[in-house]
């Protein structure tokens, strides 16, 4: 049995026995543009000091160990190598420990992930750890309290660009190896090993540099650089980069009174990432699909620059303060979530930040919150499994969320005070909740630890709505709580709100606008609202105006009534934002058919002004369709809403992001069926011209694939399009079209690669599923047993990563409600209960992915009996 899945209880027994001190890493990497080398040496010297006497071991998965050296004594690798484990004994007060290793190439995102770049078959090299993958590098102790100093030696090709976390120091030709050269760089301060990291490969570079005088008078500078293959380069926006990067220090350096503790701030946009981004220290790495190519939307800028800003108020919460263990990862990634908003909203020029927080974020949330298998945002993390598994909605965007329900109710100022208090006691150090109440507290002078209890350690959503009371025009009105109710143990629990209640009425010109708005307390089941008392009835009384608290809000009928036959009226973007997520929350929750809320999209999408609102409603649009709309009647549903699609191309401005948001939306939806596969030809092979409209590789690629789903794409045209296009996107973009096709000998090879394949990378492998997905549930019907069958053995076979993608992907969700039964009776929904509970003990990890599939099927099922009854 594996031992690679590290324990809580084993990380705090091994810490409890050593203190890290220094690591000392060199990696040879000359060799990794030829694809035959599938690993590179690593050695890495650590020095720490220990119990004397006391056992420990080190973390390490790679393809061998080659010698281990403890305090002079060279160990006998075969005694002291345990599967992913090197052990220790022996050990006195001070010790140095040197293992010689070789470590593997990765193709799945975690590690060392080697991308060879399809453009100019160029070789690309970056490294990417979290939760606990440095150890598929160099050898250490893989846990974010044993904090050290990293010294970073790297052989590298000549002429490629080499970085790391600190800068370079000296870049030294071999004399054995005229093509290869050393690059050494400075040590870091004392970090946690997961926030390590190494680039290499020719990539594009550009530098600027950023400095800030200091309340003493001294002058901080700060190096600053930007990196990209250079197949990207052309459409490398650094410029805006690095005025965003600027802005966002000025912004942080002044908020939280702590000098950037890490010296140079670098930023790497890399190929096949599995995340949005990393908070290495000194280097953070990107998505490079955040490099447009194609038009991108506003939207997408502005989500560029939250991530740039998400990432960048990490350097303080989670880089220079990190979680002791995984359980309080809320602690950098809450604040950084909700710092990544507050940066872009008063650091940039956009001002929407927070509607889109609201209306996209927060859904997420919303979303994790109501599975079987959410938890407190202080959670329960009993190993490295469960961490991977913990990066979600609950512990991002709900943790940002009730952060933001903290300022409204202890203030900004304090709110700060208490982080800058934070910092200054615990910086590169590690802490836990408490460490942060008592710091927040002192700053605000209020004991937050029944605020703690309530909000960050329960888990669920409630549910807020008013209760009206209407006589002779005028009012009283009580604001009703549902309790949020935890799935796992059925507890329930009545937190505390601070609310805004928005009162709107028609202007003179027809408007909804704001008359008044009151601010609330709410604390239990029912609160009375003195202050409305005798008021007129507005016609929209919005709950949870500005969106100061997390919780769902159901409207009263009179204002649901208003949302639906006015909501383009609503001028504010925040309340029309609100609107449209309270519609959304009635779809999902079946209290109202899925078909009402495509309405709404078909009839007010159209007048939305904000693109980043109008881009999630179109995604619900069209995942309602395909999910949640009963079968009976989804092809004319699908069908009117293509027509309103193709309507908006000529009807919105030219050349304008609703105009290509209406495009993509066309194209994504027509995957599906719909009588607009002509005009999805049309569009690809210019016989269709929309003034404004630029078909360019991305919007071509979703047309094609389109017309692939429904087998009016040969693989001749799709191959003639990657030549075009032979790109790194297109490469990806094709495997999708080429597994989308409607034939079960295509859907079989797409299976093979996928399950029982080795050879995809992480990229290719999701579009892949993603294509092989793209069919009628009658294609796809005879790969359900396999894939019950096949769950234990992808998760037994791959990196977590990989399986991950494989047992979500392929989960069969796309499933319809037959006429006249529950349900529960589906047969996938009695399959997935099958295998739950025949799969009792198997990994929690994998049985969370498959619980949460099994919820998301429940939940489509269910809106289509609901949409069944309205017929």
């Amino acid at each position: 049995m594996s031992n690679h899945n590290l324990s809580r209880d084993e990380a705090a027994a091994r810490s409890a026995l050593i203190t890290t001190h220094s690591y000392d890493v060199t990696l040879d990497v000359r060799d990794a543009a030829d694809p035959a080398v599938a690993g590179y040496p690593s050695t890495s010297t650590i020095n720490f000091s220990a119990e004397p006497g006391a056992a420990t071991f080190l973390d390490f998965i790679g393809a061998g160990v080659q010698s281990v050296v403890l305090n002079g004594r060279a160990l006998d690798v075969g005694s002291v190598v345990d599967q992913d484990r090197i052990k220790l004994a022996d050990l006195e007060a001070e010790n140095a420990v040197t293992v010689s290793g070789t470590a593997l190439y990765s193709r799945s995102g975690e590690g060392m992930h080697r991308f060879v770049d399809p453009a100019d078959g160029q070789c690309y090299l970056y490294t990417q750890y979290e939760p606990a993958d440095s150890r598929r590098v160099f050898a250490n102790f893989e846990q974010p309290d044993l904090k050290a100093g990293f010294t970073f030696h790297v052989i590298a090709p000549v002429g490629w660009e080499v970085a790391s976390n600190e800068a370079e120091t000296a870049c030294t030709p071999l004399i054995d190896d005229s093509s290869a050269q050393l690059w050494d760089f400075a040590a870091t301060k004392r970090m946690s090993t997961y926030i390590t990291t190494v680039l290499a490969g020719p990539y594009f570079k550009a530098v600027d540099h950023w400095a800030a005088t200091l309340d003493d008078g001294t002058r901080l500078e700060v190096p600053l650089a930007l990196y990209c293959r250079a197949s990207l380069s052309g459409s490398f926006d650094t410029d805006e980069l690095f005025k965003l990067t600027k802005s966002g220090l000025d912004f942080f350096n002044q908020l939280f009174d702590y000098p950037y503790p890490w010296g140079k701030y670098s930023q790497a946009f890399v190929p096949e990432y599995n995340l949005g981004a990393m908070e290495n220290p000194g280097l953070v790495t990107f998505t490079e699909k955040y490099i447009y190519a194609s038009r991108a939307t506003e939207a997408q800028y502005q989500a560029r620059a939250n991530t740039l800003m998400h990432e960048m108020a990490h350097m303080w919460f989670g880089d220079l303060v990190t979680m002791t263990w995984w359980d309080d990862l809320w602690l950098k990634e809450s604040f950084a979530d909700y710092m990544g908003t507050l940066g872009v909203d008063r650091a940039t020029d956009w001002d929407t930040a927070w509607v889109n927080f609201a209306n996209k974020r927060k859904a997420w949330a919303y979303v994790q919150d109501q599975l079987p298998t959410t938890h407190p945002i202080v959670a329960d993390i009993p190993d490295l499994e469960a961490a991977k598994q913990n990066f979600d909605g609950i512990t991002y965007a709900k943790g940002a969320s009730v952060l933001k329900q903290l300022v409204a109710y202890v203030g900004f100022d304090a709110f700060i005070a208490g982080s800058r208090r934070y910092f200054r006691d615990n910086a590169f150090g590690n802490t836990t909740l408490q460490d942060l109440l008592e710091a927040l507290s002192a700053a605000s002078g209020r004991d937050l630890t029944a605020w703690a209890g309530r909000w960050l350690q329960t888990s669920g959503i409630s549910t807020i709505s008013a209760e009206i009371a209407e006589d002779d025009g005028v009012m009283g009105a009580v604001i009703l709580q549902q309790d949020a109710v935890d799935p796992l143990s059925g507890d329930q629990e009545l937190r505390p709100h601070r609310l805004r209640l928005g009162l709107y009425d028609p202007d003179d010109e027809g408007n909804l606008s704001r008359r008044e708005s009151v601010e609330v307390d709410v604390a239990g089941p029912r609160t009375l609202v003195g202050e409305l008392a005798g008021q007129r009835r507005p016609a929209l009384l919005l709950v949870n105006d500005d969106d100061l608290s997390y919780a769902k809000v159901r409207l009263d009928a009179v204002s649901e009534q208003t949302v639906r036959t006015s909501l383009d009226r609503i001028q504010d973007p925040m309340a029309r934002a609100l609107c449209w997520t309270a519609l959304w929350d009635s779809a999902r929750d079946a209290v109202s058919p899925a078909t009402k809320y495509v309405a709404a999209v078909e009839r007010f999408a159209p007048a939305e002004t904000g693109i980043g609102v109008l881009l999630n409603v179109l995604a619900n649009a069209a995942y309602a369709i395909e999910r949640y709309v009963p079968a009976a009647t989804r092809e004319t549903v699908r069908s009117t809403f293509l027509e309103v699609a193709a309507g908006q191309l000529s009807s919105t401005g030219p050349g304008s992001d609703q105009q290509l948001a209406w495009a993509r939306t066309l194209a994504d939806v027509s995957r599906s069926g719909g009588n607009h596969l002509h005009l999805v030809r049309a569009l690809l092979d210019g016989s269709a011209v929309v003034e404004g409209l630029s078909v360019d590789a991305e919007l071509r690629w979703s047309l094609l694939q389109a017309l692939a789903a429904h087998g009016q794409a040969s693989q001749a045209e799709l191959d003639a399009e990657l030549a075009k296009d032979n790109t790194a996107s297109g490469a990806a973009a094709h495997a999708l079209a080429m597994a989308a096709r409607p034939d079960a000998e295509v859907k079989s090879s797409a299976w093979k690669s996928a399950v029982l394949g080795f050879g995809l990378s992480n990229e290719i492998l999701s579009a892949t599923i993603a294509g092989f997905m793209t069919a009628s549930p009658a294609l796809l019907e005879p790969y359900i047993e396999p894939y019950f069958e096949s769950l234990e053995k992808v998760w037994e076979d791959r990196s977590i990563e990989i399986a991950g993608r494989i047992v979500r992907g392929l989960f069969p969700a796309a499933q319809d409600l037959p006429e006249g039964t529950a349900p529960l009776d589906h047969p996938v929904l009695v399959r997935t209960d099958r295998w739950l509970n025949e799969h009792a003990e198997a990994p929690r990890a994998l049985r969370r992915i498959v619980v949460e599939q099994r919820s998301h099927l429940f939940r489509a099922l269910s809106a289509q009996a609901a949409g069944s009854n309205q017929l």
